[in-house]
């Protein structure tokens, strides 16, 4: 299968590139390389005969018309998207731009493709979202998200991919368009761009910087390591019903505390300061505005009609994880210079 991939280069986006290629697909990847894109996450396979890389963004129609036609995709994976929540409450425009205007090129685009080439049957536009997009649960392990849970985002980022998600929906109902979707929950792992939470909390552990936790601590998240969700990704591309969205999660929810101090163990035991713990550099600060309780997924959908179930638990992956990070610092401290990266945002509200 020849996969065109918008934000290859970004953290989930290059996890779906690597596994591919490593599936035997041919890839395309689309990326205009804006500041949390990094093409040292793909340099394993850049130099392989399958792999191609188009530099373009993806609110440029023209260039993605010409990128359709020049490499007849069998697959659309859309992955390209401002996703900081933080970001989005200090500069929303560019969410708006991206992730709705620029999906809505992507969509359109497609479109004029497959028309054009006799609207081929096994045509597939993957639209990749966000648990985010359903708002907040309560604190209740009965009560999970299902793909019929209603729309009820929160901050202008889940507002911006809920819009987008309408459009992929739309296109399919009104031109026929062969959609999936996916709403995974947060992810974790390899080539985490350093401004969100685990990559955060590990850095500044290591370089002995408080350990910034929002609020009490309390807010519960669903999370999935992202090579097991670069794995759901590829299989619902190539088995996903039509018109049909799956929700993937990790099946471990943890609240921002626990994980914190999961990871502060990991560091103890794999690198252990002189005295005390990490744990000891924890501390509290204000909460982020409209800061959702818990996000939780219930995954049943994907795993009766498709046969997925995560591989990783969530604590095998934070080691996985932090052991990556220790391995890897020519990667991450090249990245800390970056705009943003290690100061807090989303205080502007």
């Amino acid at each position: 299968m020849k996969l065109l991939v918008t934000g290859g280069a970004g953290f989930i986006g290059s996890a779906v590139v690597r596994l591919a290629i490593a599936r035997g697909h041919e890839v395309v990847n689309l990326d205009a390389l804006t500041y949390a894109a990094c093409l040292e996450n793909v340099a394993s396979i850049a130099h392989n005969p399958r792999y191609t890389f188009e530099k373009a963004d993806i609110r440029d129609r023209a260039a993605l018309d010409r990128i359709f036609a020049a490499h007849k995709p069998d697959a659309v994976m859309h992955l390209a998207a401002e996703s900081h929540v933080d970001r989005s409450i200090d500069g929303p425009g560019d969410f708006i731009e991206t992730n709705i205007t620029g999906t809505y090129n992507m969509l359109e685009a497609a479109r004029k493709y497959w028309t054009d080439a006799g609207r081929f049957a096994h045509f597939r536009f993957h639209h990749i979202s966000t648990d985010e997009v359903f708002g907040s649960l309560p604190n209740d392990p009965a009560v999970q998200f299902t793909e019929d849970t209603p729309y009820d985002p929160r901050s202008p980022y889940s507002a911006s991919k809920a819009s987008s998600d309408h459009l992929v929906r739309a296109w399919h109902e009104t031109y026929g368009l062969p959609v999936v979707l996916t709403n995974c929950s947060n992810n974790y792992g390899p080539y985490h761009f350093p401004e969100k939470l685990v990559p955060v909390i590990i850095l500044n552990a290591l370089a002995g910087k408080p350990l910034p936790i929002y609020g009490d601590g309390s807010n519960i998240r669903d999370w999935l390591y992202v090579e097991d969700h670069a794995d759901a990704l590829l299989l619902v591309v190539a088995k996903g019903a039509l018109g049909r969205s799956y929700n993937i999660g990790g099946e471990n929810e943890r609240t921002n505390l626990q994980l914190v101090q999961t990871l502060c163990g990991i560091l103890d035991a794999k690198r252990p300061k002189q005295s005390g713990s990490y744990a000891d550099q924890i501390t509290f600060v204000t909460d982020r505005p409209g800061h959702d309780a818990r996000y939780a997924i219930d995954p049943t959908r994907i795993r009766q009609e498709l046969g997925w179930r995560p591989s990783v638990t969530v604590d095998e992956g934070l080691e996985k994880t932090v052991q990556w990070y220790l391995d890897n610092d020519a990667w991450w401290s090249r990245l800390q210079a970056r705009h943003g990266v290690g100061e807090r945002l989303g205080v502007k509200a």
